[in-house]
């Protein structure tokens, strides 16, 4: 067989591939932040030396809604490392994803963590919470090893994952669609006011002392969020190609508001009538004048 037939066996391997870090970033199971930041330098380290480029998925050079980069990294990464150690819920949730996905997923936890019953079948790389030297070291090569392998081999078609041991299974997929640019910016720039308006009120919500009327908020205020909400609501929902004619519509609007994390004033969470009243009156005006 020829050199060029030989070419045409090899998977493509790209040089210096993404691997994406999935782990603990703040104090939890008796570890500080510092401990952590000192284990993603350790993780960071050893997938550089391999020929990886690590970041956490929630990292990326544009500005965005944080949620959707996590889950876009969390689909797209070619590989991930996963650090289950103190069993964080949003690591957990997140490693759980990527399984779902059934993308090259390598496990790695600390040896006060106990195993997970969903996934003691994979293989878990082990590490000292201590941070010994000599034990970190054997880790390390243990780690290198690991990733290259499991790379590598998600390269080939013969490769088997996880969620196939199981079965067959339909793999959960991310949709995209082509939109407008300038829909695209407008939406943006809809998300960011919604942030900047929601870490403004937030300080002064903070310092209101507990009252039977705490969850009360200036009117002009309170319409100002609901007609936001409604109107990203709708957005999203006229994108999907919605009936707004439908006669359920003020709920349908109420339940994307609140799955995309649209903001609603505490006193319409709490049932206030003239609250409620006055979301009804906006889902009319917000639908009727698009």
């Amino acid at each position: 067989m020829s050199k060029a037939d030989n070419k045409l066996d090899t998977p493509a391997v790209v040089a210096n591939p993404k691997c994406g870090l999935i782990m603990p970033i703040s104090a939890i199971a008796g570890c500080s932040e510092q401990h952590w930041s000192d284990v993603k330098s350790i993780l960071t380290e050893t997938l550089k030396e391999s020929g990886y480029h690590a970041e956490l998925v929630s990292e990326a050079d544009d500005v965005g809604i944080i949620q959707k980069r996590i889950i876009q990294n969390v689909y797209e990464n070619p590989i991930v490392v996963c650090d289950v150690s103190g069993k964080n819920p949003n690591v957990m949730f997140e490693l759980g994803m990527r399984l779902a996905f059934d993308k090259p997923t390598v496990i790695v936890k600390d040896d006060l963590t106990d195993y997970s019953f969903d996934t003691s079948p994979i293989e878990h790389i082990g590490y000292p919470r201590d941070l010994r030297f000599n034990k970190i070291l054997e880790f390390k090569k243990k780690l290198k090893d690991k990733v290259k392998g499991t790379y590598e081999a998600s390269q080939k078609s013969s490769y088997t994952t996880f969620l196939k041991s199981f079965g067959e299974f339909k793999v959960a997929k991310l949709n995209t669609q082509e939109v407008d640019k300038e829909d695209y910016l407008l939406s943006e720039l809809s998300e960011l006011k919604h942030l900047v308006m929601r870490g403004l009120r937030s300080p002064a919500r903070a310092r209101q002392p507990e009252s039977s009327n705490r969850d009360r908020v200036d009117p002009e205020e309170c319409s100002v969020m609901i007609r936001d909400a409604i109107e990203s609501a709708v957005r999203r929902l006229r994108k999907k190609g919605a009936n707004m004619e439908h006669p359920n519509i003020s709920s349908k609007i109420l339940q994307y508001a609140r799955r995309h994390g649209d903001e609603l004033p505490p006193c319409f969470e709490s049932g206030d009538g003239v609250c409620r009243d006055k979301f009804n009156v906006e889902i009319e005006g917000v639908v009727g004048s698009n």
